[in-house]
């Protein structure tokens, strides 16, 4: 049902999106190749509420390839969709389909997804390609969710990003619904944007410095069609690595149901983790879109200019897919990559995050063609951008087309996820041979990856585990990933787990399997405390959160994925842990130099900033040697680049199943050794509040057990 209520005014190419005014609301939007462009008013966000057609004329309405009006007496709240007309040729890459109504690529909300039906946005049929004329666009136009006019005005209090240098950070890695979903969460609102604000307390306690939050751009969760073999249910992307909205907050999340209350939602949850000092980083997903191959559906930049916005193939009636997902974004076009800044600009500058981590990022450094590039402008442009200057780039250095940049990442100041770290770290304590060497890399900041262009050690992040993959309790108790409630017959997800079940393949109720486990979970998160670079938790760990072995847990939106918090107080012990060794870390400056090490003397104290050896105290033979290692760590000003002298400090690693007695080397001069650290030992001397550390005197040799590690402070 039409109506028609709205006046239309020529308007302005700039900003795009649909911005309010002060009498009004302008529209903008990018199609170099339409041939007409209509605006689609809404009077409600219903399914059958009436709207307005508004076509838009090429010598009134456009300027260059932006196509705009005004509409006066509209404001925030309205809702709009668009159609484009122009070309139906896939072999020359053009798609448009009168037929579709299309999405605004700047809203900054849609209304519900929870109806959309993914098989109503395809216009055409997908055998060959051709437009199904018999389609109606009022069919569409019923299924197809709204745009929503965001007013951008809220009430910050006076809050700006935070900002911390990313060598004092702690990064939690979460995901919205998962954490506070499950019964057990305590919160009044599951599952939502004040879900993370309740929760706030919790991650004051533990002590991280930010959140690192999988895709919370809107995604629809319900366009998969596989089914749980087990239980029956359709399967959902769970995950959300497939952006219907790249400036919008997802609906879902948000307890807010009014129109643009994901958006208010999403600001009040920044807010309050600033002010309870919590940074705020976002996973973001510039290399593909949901729109898939040439068979998926058209919902937004595919029918306003597939051409332009895609990688397409030689035959241009396909997509290059170096994603894995079906296309691939056009990174390097001039167009798409002003999309791409404007929509980061919009994040850090309206929505107050801190920052970005890049999902194959090294696609954002491809060429038209899909080439690598050695400069890539989308990369250099982000890193030296004035309003991103202080806005933490971190990258996923590879992608699903074979490119592997780990260390190599383009574009200047990136951080890097250091997967060799995750893979030496995971294989070293699994007791594989001859991975020492590879340790100490990984121990002193990855120098053999970061330095050679002049990046510093907190560039990597140094992480055990993530989101894909084994959550830290599966990585110490199975052999082998169980993901058959994927219902892909257990074909997905990685294979080199470098994981080990210690006797019994999941859960078990054998006291000493138990005991091997929680101390290699502590193993692990403390040789991330302790090494140079920026460390990563992945959320659940520290309460030993499992997945019951699936390590691709994309699709599972319920207690598979979700943080069962009765686990706090059974693991109470490992919690505890891990908030101190995060403490520990945060206290001492030596852990979070801003330089590498030289392993040469700098203050004249004749001690190196660090000194290797093995457990009879001798200089490492890096080439035979076993599963044990220890460094010593000159604390001094000069050495760790502070304002003050830290402790030193000599730590310990046995990777090995047998004990091993270890030779201590001299305590600095009027000085003692002190136990801080010993992670064999059970709660709460495992690891101890600062002055309760156990003074060794002249011990000068300390026993350590098998798969352990020990940190001794000066004192």
């Amino acid at each position: 049902m039409n109506f028609e209520r709205y006046t239309v005014e020529p308007g302005k190419p700039l900003s795009l999106g649909a911005i309010p005014t002060v009498s009004g609301v302008n529209f903008a939007l990018f199609s170099r190749h339409a041939t007409a462009v209509t605006l689609i008013i809404f009077e409600t966000a219903e399914p059958d509420s009436p709207f307005q057609e508004i076509p838009l004329d090429p010598r009134r309405n456009k300027t260059g390839d932006i196509w705009h009006c005004h509409i006066p007496d509209l404001g925030a709240g309205a809702c709009y969709l668009y159609r484009a007309d122009g070309p139906y040729l896939p072999e020359k890459g053009q798609r448009f389909n009168v037929h579709k109504t299309l999405l605004d690529p700047y809203a900054k909300a849609l209304s519900s997804l929870d109806n959309w039906d993914l098989a109503s946005c395809l216009a055409y049929d997908p055998k060959d390609n051709s437009l199904d004329l018999s389609y109606s666009y009022l069919e569409d136009i019923k299924a197809q969710p709204r745009c929503i006019v965001v007013n951008d005005a809220f009430d910050w209090q006076g809050d700006i990003p935070l900002n911390y240098p990313l060598r004092f950070s702690v990064l939690y890695e979460t995901h919205v619904r998962g954490l506070t979903r499950h019964p057990s969460s305590g919160v009044e609102k599951p599952g939502t944007f004040r879900g993370i604000i309740e929760k706030i307390p919790y991650f004051k306690d533990l002590g991280i410095t930010g959140l690192e939050f999988l895709p919370i751009q809107e995604f629809n969760e319900r366009e998969l069609f596989a089914v749980n073999p087990r239980s029956g249910e359709t399967l959902v992307n769970y995950w959300g690595y497939s952006t219907v909205a790249f400036f919008a907050p997802k609906g879902s999340y948000a307890a807010d149901k009014s129109p643009g209350g994901q958006v208010r939602e999403f600001k009040e949850m920044v807010r309050e983790l600033h002010r309870a000092g919590i940074e705020v980083i976002l996973d973001i997903v510039f290399n593909h879109t949901a729109e898939g191959n040439e068979r998926g559906p058209t919902f937004s930049l595919r029918g306003l200019d597939n051409r332009i916005y895609y990688m397409l193939d030689e035959n241009q009636r396909y997509y290059k897919n170096y994603s894995g997902c079906g296309n691939t974004l056009n990174c390097n076009h001039p167009v798409v990559r002003t999309f791409i800044m404007d929509c980061l600009r919009y994040w850090v500058t309206e929505m107050h995050v801190d920052g970005f981590r890049f999902d194959l990022g090294s696609i954002l450094g491809r060429d038209q063609q899909g080439r690598l590039m050695e400069n890539p402008p989308t990369l250099e442009r982000i890193a030296e951008d004035p309003v991103l200057s202080n806005t933490k780039i971190i990258a996923e250095a590879w992608d699903a087309g074979g490119a592997y940049q780990v260390g190599w990442f383009p574009g200047g100041r990136w951080a890097e996820w250091n997967d060799r770290f995750r893979d030496d770290m995971r294989q070293f304590w699994r007791g594989d041979q001859k991975k020492t060497r590879d340790i100490a890399t990984r121990l002193s900041g990855s120098s053999d990856l970061y330095l050679r262009d002049g990046r510093k050690p907190f560039h990597s992040i140094n992480f055990i585990t993530s989101h894909d993959g084994f959550t830290l309790y599966d990585l110490v108790s199975y052999n082998g990933k169980h993901n058959d409630e994927n219902g892909e017959d257990n074909r997905d997800g990685g294979n080199s787990n470098y994981s080990a079940n210690y006797g019994i393949e999941g859960p078990c109720t054998n006291p000493a399997i138990s005991g091997v486990r929680i101390r290699q979970m502590k193993n692990f998160l403390a040789s991330m405390m302790v090494s140079l670079g920026t460390p990563m938790i992945l959320g659940g760990d520290e309460i030993a959160r499992t997945q019951r072995g699936n390590n691709n847990a994309y699709c599972q939106d319920n207690e598979i994925s979700w943080y069962d918090w009765s686990l706090l107080k059974k693991n109470a012990a490992l919690h505890r842990f891990v908030k101190m060794i995060i403490a520990f870390r945060l206290r001492h400056p030596g852990f979070m130099r801003p330089e590498f090490y030289t392993g040469r003397d700098g203050n004249y104290n004749a001690i190196p900033d660090i000194s290797w050896f093995d457990e009879t105290g001798k200089t490492p033979d890096w080439g035979t040697m076993g599963p044990c290692l220890a460094f010593r760590m000159d604390g001094s000003k000069a050495e760790v680049l502070a304002d003050q002298d830290d402790n030193d400090f000599f730590i310990m690693f046995n990777g090995g199943e047998k004990t091993v007695d270890f030779a201590v080397v001299s305590s600095p001069q009027g000085k003692s050794w002190a136990r801080a650290a010993d992670t064999s030992l059970r709660s709460p001397e495992d690891i101890v509040e600062p002055g309760s550390e156990t003074i060794l005197g002249k011990q000068q040799n300390y026993t350590l057990q098998g798969r352990s590690m020990v940190i001794l402070i000066s004192k």
